[in-house]
């Protein structure tokens, strides 16, 4: 059985959190966890967040065991961007843009 978790609209981009991912994909849940927890990323917490989302998601609404879940599939993709202005030398426009991410982690029952 797949169990899904989503995060929408992280203030982080998603070129940052796939690095983040890239270490969790295809452990198992409680692995990923404690892997999780000690990474010092920002977007570590927002991937600690969710997948605890997902598994309790699991354990709530399939009664699945927590230990024979794995992280099947876990992807970060582009959020809306938010344009900002910073006032640049001369009175010119210097245009900034804030990423946002959208987080879905999918755990696969182990067999």
């Amino acid at each position: 059985m797949r169990v899904q978790a989503r995060t929408t609209y992280i203030s982080i981009s998603p070129q940052k959190l796939r690095l983040v991912i890239d270490k969790v994909r295809g452990l198992g849940a409680s692995q990923a966890m404690t892997v999780l927890e000690y990474m010092p990323q920002k977007g570590a917490r927002f991937v600690h967040k969710t997948l605890k989302s997902a598994i309790a998601n699991a354990e709530n609404n399939f009664d699945l065991n927590p230990d024979d879940l794995v992280v099947e599939t876990i992807h970060a993709d582009d959020g809306p961007r938010l344009k900002r202005m910073k006032a640049g030398a001369r009175g010119r426009y210097k245009p900034r843009v804030r990423r946002t991410s959208h987080l879905t982690i999918i755990l696969q029952e182990r067999e």
